[in-house]
């Protein structure tokens, strides 16, 4: 299989990316990102001059561009899109041209190529919180801020191909990931770096909100499985069942890195911050997939990996 990774430069982009090439020697990959801040080249280490890897630098939204790469491949894995949530609080207008006009291009460009498998990376964050029990893939979305509307925007977008031009689209929703190559502004690189370095670590709020960990190998694996064995016009949720609240994690990095909980320092809340997010797996799970390290075995390999 010849596959197109759109954002593939990026954090579960670069590790989707290695996990293929290490494990299925027949499959070619064309990586496509715009190496904004959030993706670089020193992801792909190891596999920019793998006979079978070739990377493009270029925007989603370069309809000229992404058209002669889809061309050529059998399947595309979209990753790419604005993630974090304070940024599109500061400012949506990114995140709806990456998250959604880029898609839209992404998938006309399926269309035109009869592409054979479409896959649409997505977040638990779409179907907005839930304070009790947990999300299933026929739950109604309802996001709570610009970065979770516009990727539910994305997926209606995907999903309405697939009913509309027969697309072979599947989507993923994940919750949160955490592992190598990860951006800093995120919570729990940024909070390692901080801990060993003596600041101060900020928790919104009063640290409750909860949130469910997956590491970021699991989760390439469960998008590979979907990839490859997913019912077309699906929808699979994949989660881990690790739930933390942010103090939690908080409390568990200072431990893992061996700092002080007097680096703890309460912030003012998010806008609009969701209290709870939590998943229903049996979908993915009927095809074969349960993740493989717990959240302690995670963040060990994931502080090894930012401090050593």
């Amino acid at each position: 299989m010849r596959i197109l990774v759109t954002g593939g430069a990026g954090f579960i982009g670069s590790n989707f990316v290695h996990h293929v090439l290490s494990e299925h020697e027949d499959d070619e990959i064309v990586t496509l990102d715009a190496l904004t801040y959030a993706g670089s080249k020193d992801n792909l280490e190891g596999v920019l001059d793998n006979p079978r890897h070739e990377f493009v630098k270029g925007d989603i939204r370069n309809e000229e561009l992404v058209r002669d790469l889809v061309d050529d491949v059998d399947a595309i894995v979209n990753f790419a899109a604005e993630s974090h949530v304070d940024r599109s609080i500061e400012g949506a207008k990114p995140f709806v041209q990456t998250n959604v006009e880029g898609t839209q291009v992404l998938l006309d460009a399926a269309k035109e190529a009869d592409i054979d498998r479409f896959l649409q990376i997505s977040t638990d964050e779409v179907y907005g919180q839930i304070l009790d029990g947990k999300f299933s893939e026929d739950d109604k979305l309802s996001p709570r801020n610009p970065y979770s509307a516009t990727k539910a925007g994305a997926d209606h977008l995907a999903q309405s191909y697939e009913t509309t031009h027969n697309l072979p689209v599947l989507i993923t929703r994940t919750c949160n990931n955490f592992g190598p190559r990860q951006n800093p502004e995120k919570l729990i690189p940024k909070f390692i770096l901080n801990a060993a370095n003596g600041e101060n670590l900020p928790v919104y709020g009063d640290g409750s909100n909860v949130r469910e960990w997956i590491y970021v190998e699991d989760n390439c694996r469960a998008l590979d499985v979907v990839l490859r064995k997913g019912e077309v016009g699906e929808v699979y949720n994949i989660g881990s069942h690790a739930e933390k609240t942010n103090l939690g994690v908080t409390e568990a990095i200072i431990n893992a890195v061996g700092a002080s909980d007097d680096l703890i320092e309460f912030v003012e809340d998010r806008a609009g911050h969701d209290q709870r997010y939590a998943l229903e797996t049996e979908k993915i799970e009927a095809l074969g997939w349960d993740p493989e390290y717990t959240f302690e075995e995670g963040l060990e390999r994931t502080v090894d990996y930012y401090i050593g």
